[in-house]
């Protein structure tokens, strides 16, 4: 079959399946693309013929890869997107989004142009000229933050790149950014391709099971401890093992503490869920993870905001489970590894230990704490006047109200995932969807217009603020162009609240955090920019909302709600307290302060910070 090489590679992945207990879907189900020189005559004109490749116009490469994310982790990794760009800054504006996929574990298949494989004239436009290597080009910026890489220079090397780029798409261990660079004359490059490359390929997705010796090590160590603790990590989500968690919680009473990405792993009225855990966790979970003698990590990959940076699990004879089904995660923390799917590993867990429970003193101990907790969330969503300008948890207090299981919030960065982690309260597994392995602001808009995609019908909340919004609105466009019901609400608090916060803690005294004029004395100290977010949101074709109370608050966000086209909710947030405001993390967090400095705060937050350190630990 002659084909250029680009339309070879669109018809193969179109082909491409997997399959998961029975359940089949594209492996690729569409491409987003923004053209220029170096793809439009080769992916873009493929894109042309193949019938079967859907395709979304995007407006930043970066963001494109954030909604090829979002996809992917609404459907639990199971298919995933590709996006082409041309060469140049086009491959290079990747590089964010392939870092936050690979981090996360989750599919995305980068198609960048390249330069010429011929080289007919060098150098050409956007080529890098590197004195001591002809053939590095800008995509080689790809390499490290890919879990594949190749650069297709002929058209016979498609096919073995083509089917090493899928294979690791779809396995579940390996999964992240896959890059092809695909240099502009191949890509329009004929070749006779033999039939079978473009045959139907299904892939399935392993559940492999424990080691016999492994299983049983891990469940006599559950058995023995008195205070064990579950960790629940994305990996749970991304198997489907919620139900064999909530059983083996159920069953044995063991307490089920949530990384950001785990959160939702169980609902928040589970008897056994005791919410987030770590810097911006509930302090019952951390309570239990500072005394747990045995602590049972379910898919998570044990980053600093979990362990307090080494400093969360107190117990002297604390020993750590690792089931994860990515061997490289299950060593971690000197633990007992069993290497294995989640669900499988669960069920056969819960199978040895189904005569197991932990004292019944414990679970009075966290269940008394967990209400607690629950009044500490009441306080902070509590509203003493309908008529007040809402603080940021207010708004999320009100969001609560009005949201059922079948809606799913997104956030990345900024203050609101620590108030999300602590405060949520999560109905169903998708509902939490909180990108915190990259923390990358900008994130939300275009990860929600790949959820939608991913979930029609379910109402899908963006939640930003200021900053953020900033940094990324552009796919909003595209929600709009795809008539798709965006619901976004922007949250104006004049500034980086979250850094602005650690800045004081630090000794940095919130320097450069503000958004503000710049005073006579050339500081950042003057009135809040008059800037309108809203105004921008609405000359991006979004329809606009702008209440001013908490009353005006709750209408707005049910309008939202309701809506089907894509609505902003731009409200002025007011400065917490300390009483109505989140509460303070329950965990360190490791961010070296100065050790010398001039000024007062910077000297008394060393000292801190000095305190802080002795309590770190390794765990061997």
């Amino acid at each position: 079959m002659r084909l250029t090489v680009a339309q070879a590679l669109v018809r193969f992945l179109a082909a491409q399946y997997t399959e998961r207990d029975g359940a089949r879907q594209r492996l690729v189900a569409a491409t987003w693309g923004i053209f220029g020189h170096g793809n439009v005559a080769g992916i873009g004109q493929a894109l042309v013929e193949e019938e079967h490749m859907p395709f979304h116009q995007g407006r930043n490469e970066q963001a494109m890869v954030h909604a090829a994310v979002g996809h992917a982790r609404r459907t639990n990794r199971l298919s995933a997107h590709a996006v082409t760009t041309s060469i140049g800054p086009g491959a290079t504006n990747l590089v964010t989004g392939a870092a936050l996929a690979t981090i996360n574990h989750l599919p995305v298949l980068l198609l960048p142009g390249d330069t010429f494989a011929g080289r007919p004239a060098d150098p050409v436009l956007q080529q890098l000229q590197l004195p001591y290597a002809g053939d590095v080009s800008v995509n080689d910026c790809l390499r490290p933050v890919s879990r594949y890489f190749d650069r297709v220079t002929r058209p016979e090397a498609l096919i073995p790149a083509a089917l090493a780029a899928v294979r690791v798409l779809a396995d579940p261990a390996e999964t992240g950014a896959v890059t092809l660079a695909l240099p502009q004359d191949v890509q329009a490059e004929a070749y006779d391709w033999p039939e079978e490359f473009f045959a139907e390929r299904i892939w399935r997705i392993r559940r492999p099971s424990p080691d016999e010796d492994e299983l049983d090590a891990a469940a006599t160590a559950i058995a023995r401890a008195a205070r064990p603790l579950i960790v629940a990590g994305g990996g749970v989500r991304y198997s489907g093992a919620e139900e064999a968690l909530s059983g083996l919680a159920a069953r044995t009473g063991i307490p089920v503490a949530a990384t950001q990405a785990g959160k939702g792993s169980l609902p928040h009225d589970h008897p056994q869920d005791v919410g987030g855990i770590g810097h911006t966790g509930t302090a019952v979970a951390d309570h239990l993870a500072r005394t747990a003698d045995l602590v049972i990590g379910v898919g998570t990959r044990w980053t600093d905001f979990t362990t307090a940076s080494g400093t969360l699990f107190a117990h002297p004879d604390v020993r750590f489970v690792n089931l994860n089904i990515a061997a490289f995660d299950s060593h971690k923390m000197a633990a007992l590894p069993l290497v294995a799917d989640a669900r499988e590993g669960l069920e056969q867990l819960h199978a040895l230990l189904e005569q197991h429970h932990v004292p019944a003193p414990y679970v009075h101990e966290y269940a008394e704490e967990k209400l607690r907790w629950e009044a500490r969330v009441d306080a902070a969503y509590a509203v003493p006047d309908e008529d007040a300008r809402p603080t940021q948890t207010q708004v999320l207090g009100v969001l609560d109200t009005l949201v059922d299981a079948s809606d799913i919030l997104i956030n990345a960065a900024g203050s609101l995932p620590g108030d999300l982690h602590k405060l949520w309260r999560t109905r169903s597994p998708e509902q939490y969807h909180v990108e915190y392995g990259y923390s990358c602001m900008g994130y939300e808009i275009p990860a929600a217009v790949g959820v939608l995609l991913a979930a029609p019908g379910r109402p899908v909340w963006a939640l930003v603020g200021d900053g953020t919004y900033l940094m990324n609105p552009t796919e909003i466009v595209t929600a709009v162009q795809e008539r798709l019901p965006l619901r976004l609400v922007i949250l104006q608090n004049h500034g980086y609240a979250s850094i602005g916060g650690l800045s004081e803690a630090v000794g940095a005294e919130r320097y450069g955090t503000d958004y503000r004029l710049r005073a006579d004395d050339g500081s950042f100290t003057g009135p809040p920019l008059p800037i309108d977010l809203g105004a921008n949101a609405a000359s991006l074709g979004m329809r606009v909302l702008r209440p001013r109370t908490i009353r005006d608050l709750r209408e707005a966000l049910a309008d939202a709600r309701a809506a089907t086209d894509p609505t902003c909710v731009y409200v002025e947030t007011e400065t917490a307290d300390s009483v109505s405001g989140p509460p303070p993390a329950q965990a360190w967090w490791d961010v070296p302060v100065a050790e010398i400095s001039t000024r007062p705060s910077a000297v008394k937050a060393r000292e801190e910070y000095d305190r802080h350190v002795t309590a770190r630990r390794r765990h061997l």
